[in-house]
Order: C-alpha cells, then structure tokens, then sequence
C-alpha cells in the first residue's frame, strides 16, 4: 500500500510517519511538504528511524511536492494540515484516492454550523456531503464504504467516546457540563508567545469556553444527532504537558437508571473495540495512554449524577492514530495495525 501523508513536517505529519513506518501494510510513504520539498525528512525530524528512511526510498528521503505525490498514485492520503486549507489542498486526489482529512474542513456537514464554528463557508460543499466522521469506535460502518473520511479533533474524540453511548441508550438528561484539559502539542505546531515554556510551564488556565472554542460545535451536534434534547457546556484547559487530554464531564442520569445499568451499556458497546480500555470507578489517567491509541474511560454514580473520565493522547487518538485506524477499517486491514496498545512509561 502507497500512503501520502500531506504536511509532514507539522506535529501530527511526524507522528504519521513514525506510525506508518511500523506499518505492516504501508510499503512506501511519500512525504508532502510544500515549502520544504527537496530537503531531506531527517532535516525536519532528527528523531525518524531507519524504517522511515526505507519506506520513503522512492522519494531519496527527502520531502516532495504535490505533483510528486500524485504521480505516486497513492491508495490513501492523510492530509495533516491547516484547517479551511486542507480540503482543497486534496483535491487532486479525491475520487483517486481514499483520502482522510485530519481538518475540521470535512466534519461538519450543516453549512450554517459550520459557519457558525469558523466564521466562513464549508471549503469544499460538494466534497463535505461525501465525508464520514471518522469517530472510529461509534462510525465503523460508514467508515468501511467511504472515500473521504472527516477525523476528529481531538476535544471530540475524548469527549464524546464516554457520552455517546449513553445518549443512545437514553438514559442521562438535561446539562452535560465538561472540563476537558489539553496539552500544548494540541494548539500544534506554531510559533505564538502563548505556547513557550516560559508561558505554559506552571501554568493551567481555561480558554475560549463555552460556545467560543470552535470544537464546541462538533461536539454538540455528535450528541444531538444522538439525543438532541442534551445541552452541553463545554470549558477547555490549558495545561503544562507536551501531550495528553483529560475530559470530565458531569450529567444527569434519567430515573431508575442504575450504576448497574451504566456498566452494563459500556461493557456492550465498548467490548469488542480494541481501542477502548473500561476502567469502571478508577479514575484514568494521561501516562497511561501517552503514546497510543486508546482511550481509557472511567465513570462513577453518585446519586443521580453520573460523573464521566477519559484520557487520550491528543497527538495520537485525537489526531495521526486515529486516523491510521480509520485507514485500517476503509481498507479491511487488521484496526490495531501499526498502533500502540499500551502507554509507554
């Protein structure tokens, strides 16, 4: 199999590469970079081993342009770029290739929210209506049969694993209030005074909440295809990591609704998803899952509150491992395939 990643040279492109190069079924990765084309990859990431040197053989190891790229006839193409510019960034390849947009440009689908969410019209309309949301443990099916896959953003992804099962099952109601808290590789890979060390390092502060962050739609209308009867205040944090998320969110629970019955819906839903850890009442914590794919989900009944965990690593499950594993169930490959498991130490 032929991957392109588009934008490599950014936090998400650079951790596509060292994914894809473990890849079992990647055979070469073609490195796009636009303004660095014809540098060599160890230029822009000192760290790649030597499998990633091997796989990008047919491009000398070294960044190539779009042109490149498309004469590569790739079979899938991962655009980590800027949102409002991926989408039209790729469009040499739709219809060609099976593309994954790591944007927001394709996951929203109502015009008027997404106006809403980025102050400017969808990108790509036409393309948009093509798009599955790549949410891979809630939209396996229509991952399965799509071309163009939206993923996630990182704030959703760890969010909305814990919520939308039970919004299914209809058993919480009224306010859905989440503290959800980033490390600083999530604002990605730019150089603004708000994200040097000196700034963040012992330093925790809430940013954009409520309706102000541009995630907040993405997240409320997962849950209200769900139950749109739910209301969600939502508050992001930033923290002093270079990566993980941690999102807590608290609601009520419908009457007669048990613990019992709240495990027993994760147990089913969850079961079979290898990327789902259930911790029951522990409550998860980011270095358990600091460098793979999972999200690991603890949840406590107090009276008639249900109070929801989770932890992912924003780089990975929020961003360039989820979109490995929405290649993986396009393609019919083995989901955990060139994923980690387990957190490192």
């Amino acid at each position: 199999m032929k991957a392109a990643i588009l934008g490599i040279s950014g936090y998400t492109g650079m951790v596509l590469l060292r994914l894809l190069s473990e890849h079992p079924d990647v055979d070469e990765i073609i490195p796009v970079s636009s303004s660095k084309a014809g540098d060599k990859i160890l230029s822009a990431d000192p760290g790649i081993g030597k499998a990633v040197m091997e796989k990008t053989a047919a491009s000398d190891g070294c960044m190539v342009d779009m042109a490149h790229a498309v004469k590569r006839k790739p079979d899938v193409v991962l655009a980590a770029l800027p949102h409002l510019a991926s989408a039209a960034f790729c469009d040499p390849f739709y219809g060609k290739s099976v593309v994954i947009d790591l944007s927001a440009d394709l996951r929203i689908k109502d015009h008027g929210l997404f106006m809403k969410a980025y102050k400017t019209a969808p990108p790509r309309p036409e393309i948009l209506e093509k798009a599955a949301y790549g949410l891979c443990e809630i939209y396996e099916k229509e991952i399965k049969s799509s071309d163009v896959i939206a993923n996630p953003g990182c704030y959703p992804t760890c969010t909305l694993l814990p919520v939308l099962p039970l919004a299914e099952k209809g058993v919480i109601q009224g306010k859905i209030i989440t503290n959800a808290l980033s490390g600083i590789s999530g604002a990605g890979k730019k150089a603004t005074i708000g994200n040097l060390y000196v700034e963040r390092t012992e330093n925790t502060c809430a940013y954009l909440p409520g309706q102000t962050h541009r995630h907040f739609t993405e997240i409320k209308k997962e849950i209200s295809s769900f139950d749109s009867s739910l209301e969600l205040y939502f508050t992001p944090h930033l923290v002093p990591l270079k990566r993980g998320m941690h999102a807590a969110s608290a609601v009520e629970l419908k009457s007669g609704v048990s613990a019992e019955k709240i495990d027993a819906i994760f147990a089913e839903y969850y079961s079979d998803k290898p990327f789902i850890m259930l911790k029951g009442s522990a409550l998860p914590e980011t270095r358990d899952v600091w460098g793979s794919n999972r999200c690991d989900i603890g949840w406590q009944v107090q009276g008639n509150m249900l109070f929801l965990f989770s932890v992912i690593d924003n780089l990975v499950k929020g961003a360039s491992g989820q979109a490995v594993q929405n290649m993986n169930i396009r393609f019919g490959l083995k989901e955990s395939a060139g994923l980690k498991m387990y957190g490192e130490l």
